[in-house]
């Protein structure tokens, strides 16, 4: 369970992930020592995940990002295992999301340009296995993202 300092430390860090434990300890009030000892808890019963960088992809170069939905081949009884296996081995796919209902697959996809994008399409996601059924979204804009819970 939480406590206040627990959830005052976990707000920091989303706010600010690159902060020391020297900053949050001043920040919030805390010895330096139990900043250490709460994040260390915190990640060894898995509330934490890790830090990590978030990219503005479009910076690089990636102007196209195309969601796609699946629906699979229920019939098969690897479908699911054999397009995941096969999904992740796709450098472009940033995200790969499961559904229960009409749609069982959403990939996130990337690429420079359109033509980039046709040529992943047709090449690497067309041939992923099992696949039922497609529907392409194109990315227009990314109105919120954001991951930071209201703690």
């Amino acid at each position: 369970m939480l406590d206040d300092a627990d959830r005052r430390l976990l707000r920091l860090l989303q706010s600010e992930p690159t902060l020391t434990n020297a900053e949050l300890a001043e920040i919030a009030n805390l010895s330096t020592s139990k900043v250490f000892r709460r994040i260390e808890k915190m990640q060894a019963q898995g509330l934490m995940l890790g830090k990590e960088a978030v990219i503005d992809w479009s910076a690089l170069g990636y102007d196209v990002e195309v969601s796609l939905r699946f629906t699979l081949d229920k019939t098969q009884p690897r479908a699911f295992d054999d397009f995941m296996a096969a999904a992740r081995e796709v450098p472009e796919v940033l995200e790969i999301q499961t559904f229960l209902g009409r749609v069982d697959v959403r990939l996130s996809v990337i690429a420079r340009d359109m033509a980039e994008y046709q040529k992943i399409y047709r090449t690497r996601i067309l041939t992923l296995p099992h696949i039922a059924d497609i529907e392409s979204l194109m990315h227009l804009a990314r109105i919120k993202s954001n991951e930071a819970l209201p703690l």
